[in-house]
């Protein structure tokens, strides 16, 4: 056999090692998703299809370091860089259900993070828009969706205290950080019969994850559960 042919032998080894071995984390991740849905989410009561749905189709794995790529799918937040998290499985599912998003849906969200509550939430609804403060997540995440196709997303660098005036009103509101209260510009910019769930209290000691309601112009209230959330970051000159 020539120099050549085992060359080229040897390339067509290592290509099949290389599809195989994709292959199976493919398949490996696939079923890790499967039981995080089964055990962390549908076990805790959540029902709502689209939400398990998205949550069984979201690879999270490719929202996490790669270094914590092996415990994507494990029942905790984990950290992302520069402070900040991203959410426990159970609590994204959560947030999603209980905004209830349809597919006509104008969503919010403020904090994008790794961009995963975003892409959770792109499964179910045609426009998504998420605002993240730290510039280095936002590039990130951005080229993260963008790789990932997830071509209705639109991201933008700011503070999220004020919302995204221009392209609202939203039917619903999304905050992944801990706010002292909620932002005044968040409730305008939310559309009448709209949701904002959004954690509430001090930095760095547990808060409640608020739900707040728009109907009639009038605004209601209610608390959901404790959780501990990163704080809500503002602009320096704020």
């Amino acid at each position: 056999m020539s120099f050549i042919h085992v060359i080229m032998n040897r390339l067509i080894l290592i290509l099949f090692l290389i599809l195989v071995l994709g292959f199976q984390e493919r398949t490996d991740y696939k079923a890790t998703r499967e039981k995080m849905v089964k055990s962390q989410i549908e076990a805790r009561g959540i029902q709502e299809p689209f939400t398990l749905a998205a949550m069984r189709s979201v690879p999270r794995h490719k929202f996490v370091p790669k270094g914590l790529m092996e415990s994507a799918y494990k029942d905790s937040p984990l950290p992302i860089g520069y402070g900040q998290t991203i959410s426990q499985p159970y609590i994204v599912a959560f947030m999603t259900e209980i905004i209830n998003p349809k597919k006509d849906f104008k969503v919010l969200e403020i904090g994008t993070g790794s961009g995963y509550q975003a892409a959770v939430l792109a499964h179910i609804v045609d426009s998504m828009y998420t605002i993240e403060i730290v510039k280095a997540l936002f590039i990130q995440a951005k080229k993260r969706l963008d790789d990932l196709n997830y071509h209705n997303v639109l991201i933008k660098n700011a503070d999220g205290y004020h919302g995204w005036e221009e392209k609202g009103p939203f039917d619903a509101i999304v905050v992944t950080a801990a706010a002292e209260f909620v932002p005044p510009p968040l409730i305008e910019q939310l559309k009448d019969g709209g949701k904002m769930i959004i954690p509430i209290g001090t930095p760095f000691t547990t808060q409640q994850l608020l739900l707040v309601e728009k109907k009639k112009g009038k605004i209601k209230t209610k608390n959901l559960m404790f959780v501990r959330f990163v704080p809500f970051t503002r602009a320096k000159d704020e």
